[in-house]
């Protein structure tokens, strides 16, 4: 997979600055985090050292967030001062027995812990003391810094990809930087631009059209483009389906998930699609089977799937999102496979045009409550949502330990849940990120994913050819190895 790092200007984007506002509503929150299960413990005072080295490479681990005046226009990202290596990165140990539910409870404190909005937005922990002498290292970023496939490529700073690996060679003494200004009359100058580049008159226009659409025929091409997203996400009324997932809440529960990466490529393959459309089909028959263990039996639930935009040319982050419908009752795998094969391609295609983009045009132009507002209300037209990343497919290594898992943990951004899979070392890893106000058994709705993942893999590469096929043995064995770990 490509590493290279993403471009980071200083500037936040329009999306980026929508998400950082809308974070006045903590359950719009869009930190996400990573936890990596260690075979040893790391060489803790060497990763100081390496994260120290890339917050000299990477200048935006060493920048905070200066807000626009009266919050018009993008946030701009400034040096901090008085940044302290030890702040973001720390060491703790967990106590006896050090079990894996212990420091998935641990993470979960720790991604659902806000930012401290005066410093650069990012915090790496190494924990000890898990069991059989594991270490793990949690990762937690906010999404303004970057997406999860920056993040991938951030970490490439410090993994390596031999246990004993030389220390990178040591810098030069001053590391280029961006030029940057913190002076008020600079930011009043950016801000009266972000004002100036907005449509002449496009909150007007918007006010006048929300109550009467007929005017849209009379505006520019490029208006009516960014009106017409605008009033396509707010007519968007239609709720999220499921009869159980009614409440939200800030109370977060972590889980995990693996399967091998083989199987399911060509259980993929076998019934027409990619890999994401598989993930995504066990996602969905997982939900639905949660639904029927309970009594409350449902046919669809909406999910939004991040689609990555990334090219040579993007910024910290490069996604955007789609939503769709999924079918959630009982059927055969593949009229599954086939049905949400053709809901996401739908969803790319109508990517361009996907939320996040059409309400970032318009943010620098309305007032903050007004986007939590919006923001909120288009959470409530989803039920859960989901993330594909790309990682490494060789073993790594972090300042002398061996990587064994890697966990993704994503934003739930007023979904029920997120389940995001990360590929590492021919394994699929997932981290399953649950509001528990929603899922009253979260450990149900984990059992029942794993549960899909594992048919899937036994039995898609023959159903196309309407053959039974008996279990895999791969499969077995693998998940006969998580029962024991």
């Amino acid at each position: 997979m490509q590493h290279d790092l993403p471009r980071f200007d200083n500037r936040m984007s329009d999306a980026e600055a929508l998400m950082w506002r809308v974070e006045k509503d903590p359950f719009l929150t869009s930190t996400f985090a990573n936890i990596t299960v260690l075979d040893s413990r790391p060489n803790f005072e060497a990763f100081v050292q390496r994260m120290d080295r890339a917050s000299r490479v990477i200048p935006r681990l060493r920048q905070r967030v200066q807000p626009a005046p009266a919050t018009v226009g993008a946030p701009t990202w400034v040096r901090d001062t008085e940044f302290n290596i030890r702040h973001h990165v720390r060491y703790m140990a967990l106590p006896a027995p050090g079990t894996m539910r212990q420091l998935l409870d641990l993470a979960s404190l720790i991604t659902a812990d806000a930012f401290d909005r005066a410093r650069p937005l990012w915090q790496f922990v190494i924990v000890d003391g898990l069991a059989g002498g594991k270490s793990a290292l949690i990762q937690k970023l906010h999404h303004t810094v970057t997406d999860g496939q920056g993040g991938v490529a951030l970490s490439m700073q410090f993994l390596d990809m031999e246990r004993n690996s030389p220390p990178p060679p040591p810098l030069p003494k001053e590391v280029p930087q961006a030029p940057e200004s913190n002076s008020t009359t600079d930011l009043l100058s950016s801000t009266f631009a972000d004002a100036m580049r907005a449509p002449l008159g496009a909150l007007r226009q918007v006010r006048e059209l929300l109550s009467d659409p007929t005017q849209l025929p009379g505006l520019g091409a490029q208006a009516t483009a960014t009106v017409r997203g605008l009033l396509a996400e707010l007519n968007d009324v239609d709720g999220a389906r499921s009869p159980l997932w009614t409440q939200r809440s800030i109370q977060r529960r972590c889980e995990t998930l693996r399967a091998p990466y083989r199987p399911m490529l060509e259980a993929s393959r076998a019934l027409g699609g990619k890999l994401n459309t598989a993930f995504l089909a066990a996602a969905a028959d997982a939900a639905g089977e949660y639904h029927r263990q309970l009594g409350m039996p449902v046919e669809t639930l909406r999910t939004s799937m991040a689609i990555s935009t990334r090219s040579e040319e993007s910024g910290g982050n490069a996604f955007t999102l789609a939503r769709m419908l999924v079918p959630t009752g009982p059927m055969p795998i593949a009229e599954r496979f086939a049905a949400i094969n053709e809901a996401v391609s739908q969803a790319r295609e109508q990517s361009k045009n996907a939320s996040l983009d059409t309400l970032a045009t318009m943010s620098s132009l309305l007032p903050t409550s007004v986007l939590t507002r919006i923001a909120r209300a288009q959470s409530q037209t989803v039920d859960f949502a989901t993330s594909n990343v790309r990682g490494a497919g060789i073993p790594l290594y972090i300042c002398g330990a061996l990587v064994l898992e890697n966990y993704p943990i994503g934003p739930l951004g007023g979904v029920a849940f997120n389940l995001t899979m990360l590929s590492y070392n021919h394994s699929l890893d997932m981290g399953l990120n649950i509001d528990t106000a929603a899922i009253a058994e979260p450990e149900r709705l984990q059992q029942c994913i794993q549960k899909s993942l594992h048919e899937l893999m036994d039995y898609a590469p023959t159903i196309k050819a309407g053959i039974p096929a008996p279990p895999n043995p791969r499969v077995t064995r693998w998940l006969k190895k998580l029962r024991l770990r």
